[in-house]
């Protein structure tokens, strides 16, 4: 490995993509806040700098689920960083529920596996080829909702894939020392996907299904896509960590 040490972190505005970035400015020279709101990634870029003026932080407005705007982004990084070490996929939404009409069916479905699958795919794909052999870590945001369920079919189908995706990544990528992995979160109470979307009722019985008796916060689930993208994790390749507080039984 180099010197310097580069993350590219999408979704990087709010909630995990956030906590993700001052978690992993620690460690790493040069950060690439990726999101689609520049005042919210703008946000966090300063929040870093004024902690770690020597840590380079670029925010960039980028689209993931654009081909055009993550081809900006790859050109950018190859002409601008030494190279890019890590690459975290947390980028994605929960899309809206299905109003009984076939074509809808397809537009959610559609929009759910674009957001939450093919960004994963797009970002990680132009990226690939900057990554350090060995050394390179993709750490991928999944969710607890592939392993019981939980919420939108289509984003509990898209979560999912992307633990195959990681499977197939670690068999193809895994012999030039480059590591693929997902965590998958549990109930994360600080986040856009929960935080005025959840009812109280929702609240107490996802409570009850958890054994530590709580949501989860961002910086918990920060600290374990820490883990995964540092050296400390060089034998861990193709696997789902999942981090939900202990699922008694899914709520």
């Amino acid at each position: 490995m180099s010197s310097t040490r580069t993350a590219v972190i999408s979704g990087a505005g709010t909630g995990i993509g956030a906590a993700a970035a001052r978690s992993l400015a620690q460690t790493c020279t040069d950060l690439v806040l990726l999101g689609r709101r520049v005042d919210r990634i703008q946000a966090v870029a300063d929040e870093i700098s004024a902690i770690h003026p020597d840590v380079r932080v670029f925010p960039r407005s980028v689209d993931v689920t654009d081909v055009a705007a993550v081809e900006g982004l790859r050109d950018w990084t190859a002409a601008n960083l030494p190279q890019v070490d890590i690459i975290v996929n947390n980028a994605g939404s929960v899309q809206p529920s299905f109003d009984g009409s076939l074509q809808n069916v397809v537009d959610v479905w559609d929009s759910t596996l674009r957001a939450n699958l093919v960004s994963v795919v797009l970002l990680t794909e132009a990226l690939l080829p900057q990554l350090p052999t060995p050394g390179g870590r993709i750490v991928i945001v999944g969710s607890n909702a592939a392993q019981f369920g939980n919420g939108s079919i289509a984003y509990a189908a898209a979560k999912g894939a992307l633990q195959t995706y990681a499977i197939t990544m670690s068999k193809l990528h895994g012999p030039k020392g480059i590591n693929t992995n997902v965590v998958a979160p549990g109930y994360t109470g600080d986040t856009e996907l929960v935080v005025g979307r959840i009812s109280e009722e929702r609240h107490a019985t996802l409570l009850t299904g958890i054994a530590v008796g709580r949501p989860a916060t961002s910086p918990e689930i920060a600290a374990v896509i820490d883990f995964l993208a540092s050296p400390g994790a060089s034998f861990v390749n193709g696997q789902t960590l999942i981090a939900n507080g202990g699922i008694i039984f899914p709520g």
